[in-house]
């Protein structure tokens, strides 16, 4: 097995939880378009913005799709996005991750901008050496895109890459560009989900993440 030497991150239900802040935006995005957002169904965390906001819409037979995502993002980029929290050990997770010797890169179906601002206000930006996320017009939105996009922009290997994320789409993200996937439980995945999406490895908490990697990166 070839050794890791590049750790690709999701962010929501990975390294914060953000439903505070996109529960927040969805709910600010419903009332602009003449929806109570108190008759909305369950917010998935984890699929483009697209896809999360076309899903509440249904409820109400509205398909303003593109309203809804400008909304979104207005509010999202105000307010919504400071309601990111850090999960417990993450941030020692990165620096163990960083002090070994492992690149480390973001990858994130969130807009690219949000991202790195939610690092930035968490301190977790210079530990990382690349931050990536979809882009103004779509061509990243999807993990399949964004991944493979980073592995040549960077030059990874993918034998030598790692995707780690909470949802079956980094999952099947990892493995559509041939790179292997670790699944994260404290998420808003459930260990079915990231099992049936053929996760390679499982780690159970945050202060294990670390150890795992770095278990995968000795060969």
């Amino acid at each position: 097995m070839n050794p890791v030497r590049s750790v690709l991150l999701d962010l929501d239900g990975t390294l914060v939880d953000s439903r505070p802040g996109i529960v927040a935006s969805c709910s600010a995005a419903l009332r602009v378009l003449g929806h109570d957002p108190g008759k909305a169904n369950d917010i998935a965390i984890g699929p483009p913005l697209e896809d999360i906001l076309q899903t509440l819409l249904q409820a109400y037979g509205d398909d303003r799709i593109d309203q809804a995502v400008a909304a979104y993002r207005q509010h999202y980029g105000e307010t919504g996005l400071l309601g990111s929290e850090l999960y417990p050990g993450i941030s020692d997770a990165l620096e163990e991750m960083h002090r070994a010797g492992l690149r480390i890169y973001l990858a994130t179906s969130k807009r690219e901008v949000f991202a790195r601002r939610i690092l930035e206000n968490l301190n977790l930006a210079p530990h990382f050496d690349g931050i990536y996320g979809s882009a103004p017009g779509g061509k990243l939105d999807h993990k399949p895109e964004l991944l493979a996009h980073i592995l040549s922009e960077q030059n990874i290997s993918a034998p030598h890459g790692l995707m780690a994320g909470d949802r079956h789409h980094d999952i099947s993200g990892a493995h559509a560009v041939k790179m292997r996937s670790l699944g994260v439980l404290w998420g808003y995945g459930s260990r079915e989900e990231l099992q049936s999406s053929g996760a390679d490895q499982l780690v159970e908490r945050p202060a294990d993440l670390s150890r795992v990697v770095l278990s995968m990166s000795s060969g």
